[in-house]
């Protein structure tokens, strides 16, 4: 006959009852029986319940028992009864999560509730607690309170279905962001309510802030306000500043937000005297050096921490890669403070391993070949941080990234781990595009600047325009020796129909090849220095220009040219495309030597600058100047026309035409069109671009748009052409550059500022793939 023993309710009162010891009536459990399951199985009951067959057991230690297995959370209601010695179980399991909908939310999105969902345990197949559904429920309103939706609702219900399943439902009103009426500050007497505003995020309501949303209230904005406050106060002395208070306030309707900010500012604090203290590996008078601090300043906490970075950066550059450098300020009565810094080296780090990682492409000794910082070696910040430049200056790596890491168990190993994501660097594939001065470009090529990932450069190419025909092949070993000397080679055919780029009227075709070497003679210069030969073949054209036929009369028409050239290059750029840091010049010479057809020589110089003008370098400020000159010699008074430079177009003075500016040629009696350009001995060009973020791009390194101002003219001084600052052709304009997967797409629109009669004007240009 089945007796009643214990009948226990779902419940906190229930739960935590307990029965007393003169109740108590033992029994030997013969077995155990568990009635109810129908998703939880028998095994995890008996692992839960501490009772086991054989045991003698009375009504407090069953009460006890039931009450552990209550704890694991499956179930609603408990049952003990007896049959004999058989224990049974009678249980009610909670009901399982069989959907979850969510519903109204926009600015929270629909997985990131999920996942709070699931970390509270409430995801589809899970067991269901009411009491977590009601927590998150405040958690999530919460969450919108934080960013000023006061407003907003959160109402969760969950529908009992079939099979003791429920269906859980969000319906959320997110409720509108209460905008801020009004930024109150009390306890500034040093500076006025607008100039502390204006270090503010938040604003208060205009029809601008509105617009950008400066003017709606969140929690995590006021807070990174204050702190911009306190940055504030500290770089200008007030070692004591203390926000004492902030207050929000909302309005009964909940729309509008009122913030009270309360100020102690404290007296200003000058610098009195400076001391270092600590183990100094380096002379203090070294250090010193680095601490541009006279007695008298005005204290600036930004400024300490810019000058604690610079001596552990020294430190680092002899192996303490964990130097530790703190600036502490001793305030004093009279409005002084002394500023100690502490320096702690640790121990010497030397360098176990380097490791590369992402370099899908690219063979480990190709990175590794860039390296100034060697394994085995004192790990010096200076070298693994210039490392980190020379690898984004190869142009094979969008990004770069080093992380200097310890190695356990030790405390003077580190390992320096790079971590690079490759780009675009060429491929083998066929090419089309379209540029303003050669038209329609098409053709087949090979171009690789990291050829089999082994950084060696290969093209080949074969291409056909409206105006030049070529095919060539080039290769260059950037380290053919393990010193960093270069070697290369080149081979060419070209023919050119220069009345097709809008020049006098002539074919041209070219035959040769070179052999280059290049030295680096430090980590930033390099010397290259080489021999070539060239078989130009000049023939006129149906209008040729007096001054081509005069030519061809005197010197003939083909003509054998042995080439000497040379090239000096200091770089400091931080990367190999698109730079945003560091300068670039160089000086180059090519010389046709005695024994040529012609003598002459050609000269050039180029100069890029970029200097960033924000943390991140998205604003930069460029400059550019190239300057170019070439004259015959042994006898002879000029260089060939065909050798002359060019300006105007995109990449030289953009708004005017590709190759149309500088002295034109003399047309043929029967030639009545306009005058064609045709170059001149002496080049100058200019410009200055200030870039600045592409809207709507993002955070990207492989597109560029820049305001620009142009300048440059090519002059002719056999032909009458004279320097003369007043014929410099200027424009203004913007500019945009994108590596794109098909190859580089740029374009400009520019306006001439100071174009004159004749000029060939073009306010839009561009330049699409000439590689895929």
């Amino acid at each position: 006959m089945r007796r009643s023993l214990l009948g226990i309710a779902v419940g906190l009162v229930v739960a935590t009852s307990t029965i007393k010891p003169a109740l108590a009536d033992e029994f030997t459990v013969s077995d155990i029986e568990v009635e109810g399951l129908q998703r939880v199985s028998a095994g995890t009951v008996f692992s839960a319940f501490p009772v086991s067959i054989g045991e003698p057991v009375d009504e407090v230690e069953l009460s006890d028992a039931i009450k552990d297995l209550f704890r694991t959370g499956l179930f609603t209601d408990i049952k003990a009864s007896r049959d004999g010695g058989v224990l049974i179980l009678t249980v009610q399991e909670r009901p399982s999560i069989t959907s979850i909908d969510i519903e109204g939310n926009k600015n929270i999105e629909t997985p990131m509730l999920m996942d709070a969902l699931s970390g509270a345990g409430l995801q589809e197949g899970q067991v269901f607690r009411r009491a977590t559904l009601e927590r998150l429920e405040l958690e999530i309103l919460r969450s919108y309170i934080s960013q000023g939706r006061y407003n907003a609702r959160v109402k969760a219900t969950a529908e009992e279905l079939p099979r003791n399943r429920v269906a859980i439902k969000l319906d959320i009103n997110e409720g509108t962001v209460a905008a801020i009426q009004h930024i109150n500050i009390v306890g500034n007497d040093a500076f006025d309510d607008e100039t502390l505003l204006d270090l503010f995020e938040l604003q208060t309501t205009s029809w601008w802030n509105s617009i950008t949303s400066a003017d709606k209230y969140a929690r995590e904005r006021l807070s990174g306000d204050l702190e911009s406050l306190r940055s504030f106060y500290l770089d200008r002395g007030y070692i004591d500043f203390t926000v004492e208070s902030s207050q929000v306030s909302i309005s009964p309707d909940k729309k509008q937000v009122f913030i009270a900010i309360s100020l102690n500012e404290g007296p200003q604090y000058t610098v009195s005297d400076v001391n270092l203290r600590g183990e100094l590996i380096v002379p203090e008078e070294e250090l010193r050096e680095l601490i541009p601090i006279e007695e008298g300043d005005v204290f600036s906490r930004s400024r300490m921490t810019a000058i604690s970075e610079a001596l552990s950066r020294r430190l680092g550059r002899e192996g303490y890669a964990f130097a530790n450098v703190n600036a502490v300020p001793e305030p004093a009565d009279d409005n002084t403070a002394s500023v100690t810094f502490f320096v702690e080296p640790g121990k010497r780090a030397y360098v176990r391993r380097i490791n590369f990682d992402g370099n899908v492409s690219t063979r480990d000794d190709v990175l590794r070949q860039e390296m100034t910082q060697m394994e085995g070696g004192v790990a010096s910040t200076d070298r693994i941080e210039f490392s980190k430049t020379k690898l984004e200056r190869l142009g094979f790596f969008e990004t770069v990234d080093v992380e200097t890491v310890p190695v356990p168990g030790t405390d003077d190993l580190v390992d320096v781990n790079y971590s690079v994501a490759e780009q675009a660097t060429g491929s083998l594939s066929a090419s089309v595009g379209f540029s303003q001065a050669s038209g329609v470009i098409l053709g087949a090529n090979v171009s690789e600047n990291n050829f089999f990932g082994s950084g060696k450069r290969v093209s080949f190419g074969v291409n056909v325009s409206d105006s030049i025909k070529s095919a060539n092949f080039s290769y260059q070993d950037p380290y053919y020796t393990v010193d960093g000397v270069s070697r290369g080679f080149s081979v060419f055919a070209r023919e050119t129909d220069f009345e097709e780029q809008d020049i006098s009227s002539y074919l041209l075709d070219e035959y040769g090849g070179r052999l280059t070497f290049g030295y680096p003679t430090d980590n930033i210069t390099r010397l290259n220095f080489g021999l070539g030969y060239t078989l130009s073949k000049v023939k006129a054209g149906a209008f040729t220009s007096e001054e081509v036929k005069t030519f061809i009369d005197e010197e003939g028409n083909d003509f054998n040219n042995y080439f000497l050239f040379g090239s000096w290059r200091r770089s400091t750029l931080n990367r190999g495309v698109l730079p945003t840091d560091g300068y670039s010049l160089s000086l180059s010479a090519d010389v046709a030597v005695p024994g040529s057809d012609l003598t002459f020589y050609k000269l050039n110089q180029k100069t890029e600058f970029y200097q960033p003008l924000n943390e991140n370098q998205t604003w930069v400020f460029r400059a550019r100047s190239e300057i170019g000159y070439g004259d015959g010699y042994s006898g002879r008074s000029v260089m060939p026309f065909y050798e002359h430079f060019y300006a105007g177009g995109y990449g030289s003075v953009r708004g005017y035409e590709a190759n149309s500016l500088g002295p034109l040629a003399t047309n043929a009696p029967n030639d009545f069109s306009d005058p064609d350009p045709f170059g001149g001995s002496l080049l100058t060009e200019g410009s200055l671009e200030l870039i600045f973020p592409t809207p709507f791009a993002g955070d990207t390194r492989s597109m560029r748009t820049a305001f620009f101002v142009d300048a440059g003219q090519v002059f002719d001084a056999d032909r009458n052409f004279d320097p003369a600052l007043d014929e410099i052709r200027l424009s203004a304009g913007v500019g945009f550059q994108w590596i794109t997967a098909v190859g580089p797409l740029a374009f400009s629109l520019a306006k001439p500022l100071n174009d004159k009669s004749g000029d060939d004007t073009q306010v839009f240009q561009f330049s699409l793939g000439q590689t895929f």
